[in-house]
């Protein structure tokens, strides 16, 4: 499966690395919990997560995945819990931020689409 950050040349990679921050994330971190407002996304650029609900794991991600964008999008509360596996390098995108890349980047709309109708399919 295509990770979301091989949809994009080099230059949409540094626009969106510029409007996002560069963060670290410690191993047993949570950075997004189920139940929770969607206010954030992390593009993952180095380490894996576990994808959570309800205490169960349902995938891992790793580099080039995007995870948290898929309530901000729907407009709902989160459906699962992430955890850090590892040491996390990430992409930090507020809510503001992810739907500005939506609107006004049509390769980063298309992107989230094929992302969230292979998560259902997968």
């Amino acid at each position: 499966m295509t990770t979301f950050f091989e949809h994009f040349t080099p230059k949409e990679v540094a626009k969106i690395s510029g409007l996002g921050r560069r963060v670290h994330l410690p191993e047993g971190w949570s950075p997004i919990w189920k139940d929770t407002p969607a206010d954030k996304a992390y593009i993952i650029l180095d380490g894996t997560v576990s994808v959570r609900v309800d205490g169960s794991e349902i995938a891992q991600l790793g580099a080039g995945d995007i995870v948290g964008e898929a309530a901000i999008m729907g407009q709902k509360l989160r459906n699962a819990t992430i955890v850090a596996l590892t040491e996390l390098d990430c992409i930090h995108l507020t809510d503001e931020t992810l739907l500005k890349l939506d609107a006004e980047m049509p390769s980063f709309h298309e992107a989230l689409v094929e992302v969230a109708q292979a998560r259902v399919s997968g």
